[in-house]
């Protein structure tokens, strides 16, 4: 299996994100990827390639021009204002029952238009990686289009909390739903998304709400107790042409295991076979780990291997896009788990 991963992504490094009502080392950092990247060396059977250049036009797909052009903007705002010392990050927000869809000019307003927390700053990197993980998971499906059956994205950051024109929990371009666009664009009549990150892809249904060409999925964390906690409920089916084609599938925090969590694997994955699409994206969230330090699943290293053997047997090209995933020392082990199954359901 090819594996599409840049250095260029590593430009992207958060110092600090507010956890628990204090400021702590983010979680989501530049090591994440090189501990995926030495289990599949380590493993065998990957090859590492660098992705195509595509620029920011693929992002407009999916993402507002404005917001699009904010990102690639907003260090050099932040800098002529306050200098580079801290990165950049909002301190207010505009809810939406209060919001006048006027987009302030000064670029502590601008921030907080664009973001729904407080874990997704931009650093001096941040707009350079961004593009980056896109072209990441774009080329892959060039990959598939050309007759790979599988590819894998080691996309960071991470993109499927990131809607139309918001960033927030880590991700600022969905990549996942660009992917899942450009197979469409590409000719795909039907594309399937299945998000097994623990937190619910909120941003990727957002995008795809009123869609019946890209079925969303997704298996997570009850948000009634958990991020991102205002989407990601079970009567949450889509809207207009988009109804009947959005699944979530939440579940308890702290009692899920894989005794809990693999028949409601086998659900989604039904759902997805009886869609017949002729591609799947599935947004690879390792976050599930029982050693997370930010998530309350359970699930074991072997449990990933059954994963992947489960979306495997579906038989359907399928491209890995690299989403959560914060337990550092066994984050590369699980990933590959997951590839590995997924290659044994072929044989």
């Amino acid at each position: 299996m090819k594996v599409i991963y840049t250095e260029k992504q590593r430009l992207h490094h958060v110092r600090f994100e507010f956890l628990n009502g204090e400021a702590t080392p983010c979680f989501e950092k530049p090591e994440r990827a090189d501990m995926v990247l030495n289990a599949l060396n380590n493993h065998g059977g990957f090859t590492i390639v660098e992705p195509n250049s595509y620029g920011d036009a693929p992002m407009r797909w999916v993402h507002t021009d404005d917001y699009v052009d904010f990102l690639a903007s907003c260090w050099d705002q932040w800098v002529e204002t306050f200098g580079d010392v801290h990165d950049a990050s909002p301190y207010c927000f505009a809810p939406a029952r209060h919001l006048r869809n006027r987009i302030p000019k000064d670029i502590e307003g601008r921030l907080g238009y664009y973001s729904f927390d407080m874990t997704a700053a931009i650093t001096a990197g941040s707009w350079k990686a961004i593009v980056a993980a896109t072209e990441c998971a774009l080329t892959g499906v060039d990959l598939i289009k050309q007759g790979e059956h599988a590819a894998f994205a080691l996309c960071r950051p991470p993109g499927h909390h990131a809607a139309p024109d918001l960033m927030g929990g880590y991700c600022y371009a969905n990549n996942a739903a660009i992917a899942a666009e450009s197979f469409v664009r590409q000719g795909a009549k039907r594309v399937a998304v299945l998000d097994i990150d623990y937190h619910h892809g909120n941003g990727t249904q957002s995008i795809f709400y009123n869609r019946s060409d890209v079925l969303f999925t997704s298996i997570h964390g009850d948000p009634d107790y958990d991020y991102p906690h205002y989407l990601g409920f079970a009567d949450e089916d889509g809207e207009g042409e988009g109804l009947g084609f959005n699944l979530n599938l939440p579940l308890p925090l702290h009692t899920t295991d894989w005794s809990v969590y693999e028949p409601v694997l086998a659900q989604a994955l039904a759902r997805i076979a009886e869609y017949k699409p002729e591609a799947l994206v599935i947004s690879l969230g390792m976050d599930t780990f029982a050693d997370d330090p930010i998530s309350y699943f359970k699930l074991m290293r072997n449990d990933y291997q059954n994963i992947g053997w489960m979306i495997g047997l579906l038989n359907i090209p399928t491209l890995f896009v690299f989403e959560g995933g914060y337990a550092v020392d066994d984050l590369g082990h699980n990933t590959v788990a997951v590839l590995d199954g997924f290659n044994k359901a072929l044989v």
